[in-house]
């Protein structure tokens, strides 16, 4: 059997052409969806980054508010623990100053009864001090031989000794004329009284 193309030249070429333009077109089409598919990728991304970065960020920032508070909190518990500090400090020197002075107070009741008894007349004492073993006095006198024979009674006491002049000042008050004297001494204080233990005979018997 012979078979005779009645087709015009040409049309098998078209044909082929129209078949292959639905590829082409298509591979288009595909290449511009990638396209516009990365640059979407790409700022979703950015975004995800972003959120994770600002999420960090607060992580960072909620950690340093919470260690802030705590320095805080730290500071207002030094600030307390100096004021308790000082305050035992305080209430420590009261109770120095309480136990010192009941120590001091038979020596204290001794010195005024022997600055009283001893003083002459015409002597008056403004200011009496006592610091251990030391003894200051100041006060006024109208003359300097009452205050010298006030000086040496003073020496002639047993709870007294280096009595010593440190300085007199002739004072005008008005019509009066004084001496105003200044003087220190040492403080002897009575001796304790020794206990007196019974002899033991042999064997140890009373």
């Amino acid at each position: 059997m012979i078979r005779i193309n009645l087709l015009k030249p040409g049309q098998k070429d078209f044909r082929e052409a129209s078949s292959s333009a639905p590829m082409v077109e298509f591979k288009e089409k595909k290449s511009q969806a990638l396209f516009g598919v990365i640059p979407l990728l790409a700022i979703l991304a950015i975004a995800a980054l972003f959120f994770f970065q600002k999420s960090e960020i607060n992580k960072e920032q909620d950690l340093l508010s919470k260690a802030q508070e705590e320095k805080r909190s730290l500071q207002y518990v030094v600030v307390k623990l100096e004021e308790l500090q000082q305050q035992r400090e305080l209430l420590q020197r009261k109770i120095d100053l309480i136990v010192r002075l009941q120590a001091e107070q038979p020596s204290a009741v001794i010195i005024l009864d022997e600055l009283s008894e001893k003083l002459p007349d015409w002597v008056w004492l403004t200011e009496a001090s006592y610091d251990g073993a030391q003894v200051n006095l100041k006060g006024r006198t109208v003359n300097n031989n009452i205050l010298a024979d006030y000086i040496r009674s003073l020496e002639e006491s047993p709870h007294f000794s280096d009595v010593n002049l440190i300085q007199t000042i002739q004072r005008r008050l008005r019509d009066d004329t004084f001496n105003e004297f200044s003087l220190s001494a040492l403080f002897l204080p009575p001796a304790a009284p020794q206990s007196t233990a019974a002899p033991t005979t042999e064997g140890g018997q009373k």
